[in-house]
């Protein structure tokens, strides 16, 4: 694909028509398309994907279903941008002479049907004796050792690996409030996350409550089955007061990942971005865009880390002395951040900083105004699906971009982080999760980046490198027992 000369791409619409440009086909929207081709048709497969990639989709496979005498049945399978471009794809082929499309299925439906878990035993239950230990009479045995012995739990019960995935739906994805059925669907993927990188159970949690003390009170009586509480797409700032609320009342530990897991990340990427640009990290500045639920997460990790001197932004600016805040999060970012004492917007808070780092909205500003920061800045967009800035037009202006897309280098995702971090605290039996323990993770994730491999392309793992979770677990559970 081609892509415009960043300096065709200002004006008028000019950023629209890139990003349209920039948005690829993934999987994630792709189609199955049933269709009916003359028999004797020679060239039909070859219109068929010309049509497509004309449009264009991505094809990914064809199969050749069924073979009659005057028509054959092909299933062709693309990937598009999004729905309506798939339907786009369909016209397109449906025009394609002699072809007819049967049908149309999206593979994203088809992969969730009957949703993405089950419950599977560990045990296999062949005969009286087995039942009868298993159930009744001999688990009573076991019931009245854990009355006498409740911490056993963790040894003799599902206790030990599981981990509650608690959500209430009111902040999912980039979706928003959509409520606790429509959560279902991103929790159950969380689940199938956790079991397929760390080997965790997880059980998806949804409340049907936005009340703070409904959403406490309910985990709170569902914790005896957990070893954990992962705390999910809940909106802030009702999020850190539920956090912190259940870290006081329970004995296991809470973690919610839209603050925490980003945090680790973040601060997992710009560890070993500062080394492509030959920076210390106790004497870089950070502009920060986003003061909800991640912003202030990253900000207090950053502060662990050593950095010191962060500005942060929220939709009114720059959080300085003379704002007046509510809420406890807001606070804290006016009394620890911008020692300087800056004021303004976007641009005013980039001036001068080596790092740029954004958990809020797209199009925040225009990648060219990159050149009011220091040499060799180092810019973070991760609002999703559009990052607060082109990340192909910063490329020109930035040593090292990352973003919160797959479909560019350095994709700063929470995968890399909580898989890892719940295992390593279940291993650990702790009870909480420390700042040590979310730095030593991020440690973890940017040793598995070997020095002689870091480049501005390649500052982070993969999600899929084996290595990060028993890196990052062995890191926490360490930091865990210190």
């Amino acid at each position: 694909m081609l892509l415009p000369n960043p300096s065709e791409t200002h004006g008028p619409g000019a950023r629209d028509n890139l990003r349209n440009t920039m948005t690829l086909a993934s999987a994630g929207y792709s189609v199955t398309l049933r269709l009916y081709a003359p028999a004797d048709d020679q060239h039909a497969i070859g219109r068929i994907t010309t049509a497509i990639g004309s449009s264009g989709g991505v094809v990914t496979a064809l199969d050749f279903v069924e073979s009659e005498a005057t028509r054959l049945v092909l299933d062709v399978t693309a990937n598009t941008r999004d729905d309506d471009h798939a339907d786009e794809i369909a016209d397109a082929v449906a025009a394609v002479e002699g072809i007819s499309v049967h049908k149309v299925s999206d593979r994203t439906f088809l992969f969730h049907l009957g949703g993405k878990l089950e419950v599977q035993t560990r045990i296999r239950l062949r005969n009286r004796d087995q039942l009868s230990m298993a159930y009744t009479p001999g688990v009573a045995r076991v019931s009245r050792a854990l009355a006498k012995r409740p911490e056993d739990a963790r040894n003799l019960t599902v206790k030990g690996n599981s981990v509650a995935i608690v959500t209430d739906g009111s902040a999912v994805l980039g979706l928003g409030n959509i409520g606790p059925v429509a959560a279902l669907p991103v929790m159950e993927g969380k689940a199938a996350l956790f079991k397929r990188f760390a080997n965790v159970n997880a059980w998806p949690i949804c409340l049907d409550s936005q009340d703070t003390d409904e959403i406490v009170r309910a985990v709170e009586m569902l914790a005896p089955v957990f070893g954990g509480i992962n705390l999910e797409d809940i909106a802030a700032p009702r999020c850190f007061e539920i956090e912190d609320r259940l870290r006081k009342s329970l004995d296991i530990p809470v973690f919610h990942d839209d603050q925490h897991g980003t945090a680790i990340v973040v601060l997992a990427a710009l560890t070993n971005a500062l080394r492509v640009v030959n920076k210390e990290m106790g004497d870089v500045k950070v502009a920060m865009s986003g003061a909800g639920a991640a912003g202030v997460a990253v900000a207090k990790l950053l502060e662990a880390a050593g950095i010191a001197d962060i500005v942060a932004l929220d939709r009114g600016g720059i959080i300085s002395a003379e704002r007046t805040f509510r809420d406890a999060s807001k606070i804290w970012l006016r009394e620890n951040t911008n020692h300087e004492g800056r004021t303004g917007g976007i641009l005013e808070a980039l001036e001068g900083m080596d790092v740029f780092v954004g958990v809020s909205g797209p199009d925040l500003f225009d990648a060219r105004e990159i050149k009011r920061m220091a040499p060799d800045p180092i810019v973070f967009g991760l609002a999703n699906p559009d990052p607060e800035f082109d990340p192909q037009v910063a490329r020109d202006y930035a040593p090292v971009v990352a973003t919160g897309r797959s479909d560019y280098p350095n994709q700063i995702n929470n995968v890399l982080a909580f898989p890892g971090v719940f295992r390593g605290t279940l291993d650990a039996r702790a009870t909480k999760i420390t700042e040590a323990m979310k730095v030593a993770a991020a440690r973890a994730i940017a040793s598995v980046v070997r020095p002689e491999q870091i480049n501005a392309s390649y500052i982070i793992p993969s999600v899929f490198n084996p290595g990060v979770v028993k890196r990052v677990a062995e890191a926490v559970e360490s930091a865990a027992n210190t």
